[in-house]
Order: structure tokens, then C-alpha cells, then sequence
């Protein structure tokens, strides 16, 4: 079996991206069983970030198209509330691992996703978002590729 090598880390965002070369040839970024139960937040890319609000989150992308405008990964946050009066600004698709997240739509309806679900927000999305704690994978997709 060849060794992977990476070729390429760029900085997006505050999130350090990986785009893996094989022999000259691009490889899908996968995410393993190992890595879902945590594991992947030892990995040297991984973003941590302590808020304002005391909630600490850890961040790693492990894909970051070419044209910069698609991306994926694994985050993991403690107990946080937010509040999005402007619409949420990018498409993202999520699986929550472990945790829930409560989101409560500008026209008061309510939605929980718990461990096991998904949930898709679309960028135009405002309302209430409240957590206790999750680790989700994420995907993304921004038309400008900003807030990737």
C-alpha cells in the first residue's frame, strides 16, 4: 500500500483544510469509525475555539472543494444558545452523532434533532438554535464560499 502524503493545508475561515494527494491523484476524504468516536479531534488540523460565552467548540474540515465553495467534516460543541436574525448564510446538512439541538424557526415552530437525525438548514434560515452539547458531521455548500 502507498503512503499518503499531503500536499496542500489551506486556511479557511479559521479551519485548516486538507486536500490529500496520492501519487499525483486526488483521494476522497473519508471519515472512519474511529474518527466518529472521537478520535478525530486529536488530529493536528483540528480547530479549537473558546467563545465569548465560555462554550469551547473543536472543528475539523476534512474536505475543501477546488472552487472552495463545498466542504465537510466533524464538529463537536458544549451548551450554547444563538440567535440568527440575519439568515444563516450557507447550506448546511448535519448528522448528529451525539447530543441534540433545538431550533426554533422565526415563525415559532420547533424542531428537535436528536443523536441519530439529520437536519438540513437552508442559508436563508433565521431563528433560535439552543444545545446542551452534540458532535455532529457537517456539509456545506456556499455559493460565494464564504463561511466555509
Amino acid at each position: 500500500m502507498k503512503e499518503l502524503v499531503v500536499t496542500t493545508i489551506i486556511l479557511v475561515a479559521g479551519a485548516v483544510a486538507l486536500s490529500a494527494h496520492h501519487e499525483g491523484a486526488i483521494i476522497p476524504a473519508k471519515i472512519s469509525a474511529d474518527d466518529i468516536t472521537g478520535s478525530i479531534f486529536a488530529r493536528e488540523d483540528m480547530t479549537r475555539t473558546e467563545h465569548d460565552s465560555g462554550n469551547v467548540t473543536l472543528d475539523v474540515t476534512t474536505l475543501l472543494s477546488s472552487d472552495k465553495k463545498f466542504a465537510s467534516g466533524m464538529y463537536k460543541s458544549g451548551k450554547s444558545h444563538f440567535e440568527a436574525t440575519d439568515p444563516y448564510g450557507v447550506d448546511e446538512f448535519m448528522y448528529f452523532i451525539d447530543g441534540s439541538v433545538t431550533l426554533t424557526s422565526s415563525d415559532g415552530s420547533v424542531q428537535t434533532i436528536n443523536a441519530g437525525e439529520a437536519v438540513t438548514i437552508p442559508k436563508e434560515w433565521t431563528g433560535i438554535w439552543d444545545t446542551d452539547g452534540y458532535t455532529k458531521l457537517w456539509v456545506i455548500y456556499s455559493e460565494d464560499g464564504s463561511g466555509l
